[in-house]
């Protein structure tokens, strides 16, 4: 047995002895995982590109221009401010001082005064020949004493008059947006307006007053407090925000006893869809009185001063296609500036005391005598 085990233990070093080859040594072990080997790279490839934007909505592109109008009117407006603010010379400024401080023996005088004065915009005292200021406040039975409120003043066409006529016996109130409010907001804005244009020239303006007003939820105070309440062009645009109700009561509830609403607005034809034409910025007449009747006023007189047969109504851009506002541009400017300013209803409205209303005593009444005692 142990001869055997030699035997096999030597048959290497027999063959070796022999010449021949020794068996192949065994593969190497595979590299550890922690080795490094290197592998191909992939090609770097492009990204595809990120998806087209969506295209905006009719919503978001008439936002986008409302802005972009914005914008402009209120860099337009800031040119005009300042140039007006070299316009108004000390002399201007000394000479309505003095006519502020005046008293009139009625209002025909203090118009006029007010009317011929150099402190109006020379744009708007142009206007006069198609506006009929004297007339028209005549017909309101205006007076330097009264209080009076102007319900969307606009950029001040009527507070040129108004406002230093009654600035020493009487008293001037507008309404007014928040001129606080959201940057981005038209209503501010106009607010922003009509703040500077009192600010430009406290000559005139320095006793005037503002109230700020929500115009979705008009507030007047509730008290009878005005003699007179002008409405001037601006039915249109509370018959399209809904709310020529909530303003004609809240009117109502601040006037006095017997007080004025006057209304002077552009007039479509006779029978004309409420709804339609008052997107246009026209209004029926009769649709008109009749509302403003049903609120607890009572027509007291109407004059055709302001009326005007050229104006034919029917214009795409509406009412303000005309003179002053001339919406088109250049294109047909000489037809619509020969047409003037719109064809216009003005209208003398008296407030109608309610029944409570007459069942109170008058606060200013002296107080009744004690009776005589009996004897």
């Amino acid at each position: 047995m142990q001869g055997r085990t030699l035997l096999v233990a030597s048959l290497p070093i027999l063959a070796i002895a022999c010449g021949e080859p020794p068996p192949p040594a065994p593969p190497p072990p595979p590299p550890p995982p922690s080795a490094t080997v290197s592998e191909p790279v992939a090609a770097p490839t492009t990204p595809p590109p990120p998806p087209a934007p969506p295209e905006p909505t009719a919503e978001e592109k008439k936002k986008a221009e409302d802005a972009k109008q914005l914008a402009a009117d209120r860099e337009k407006w800031q040119e005009q401010q300042k140039a007006e603010a070299a316009r108004l010379t000390p002399e201007i400024r000394s000479a309505i001082k003095a006519l502020a401080e005046k008293g009139y023996p009625n209002g025909k005088a203090a118009v006029q005064a007010m009317m011929a004065s150099k402190h109006r915009r020379p744009a708007n005292a142009a206007r006069d020949a198609q506006r009929h200021p004297l007339e028209t406040l005549e017909l309101f039975g205006f007076q330097p004493t009264m209080t009076v409120l102007d319900i969307g003043p606009g950029e001040g066409w009527y507070t040129e008059i108004v406002a230093p006529a009654v600035a020493k016996k009487g008293k001037y109130v507008a309404t007014s947006a928040d001129p606080n409010g959201p940057a981005d907001a038209r209503p501010t804005f106009y607010a922003n307006r009509w703040k500077g244009f009192l600010e430009v020239l406290p000559e005139a303006y320095g006793k005037a007053e503002t109230l700020v007003v929500d115009g979705k939820a008009p507030k007047l105070g509730g008290k009878p407090t005005f003699d007179l309440v002008l409405l001037m062009r601006g039915v249109h645009g509370m018959k399209n925000a809904g709310t020529f109700d909530a303003w004609l009561a809240e009117i109502h509830a601040a006037l006095k006893n017997g007080g004025v609403l006057g209304i002077e607005e552009h007039r479509s034809l006779d029978g004309a869809n409420v709804d339609e034409v008052a997107k246009k910025g026209y209004m029926p007449e009769k649709w008109v009185v009749s509302t403003v009747e049903a609120a607890g006023f009572k027509l007291a007189g109407k004059s055709e001063v302001s009326a005007n047969p050229k104006d034919t109504k029917d214009y795409v851009e509406g009412v303000w296609t005309l003179p002053p506002t001339l919406r088109l541009g250049d294109k047909d400017r000489e037809k619509f500036l020969a047409i003037g300013e719109s064809d216009r209803m003005t209208l003398k409205f008296v407030k109608i005391a309610k029944k409570d209303d007459a069942k109170k005593p008058d606060p200013k009444a002296p107080a009744p005598k004690a009776p005589a005692p009996k004897k």
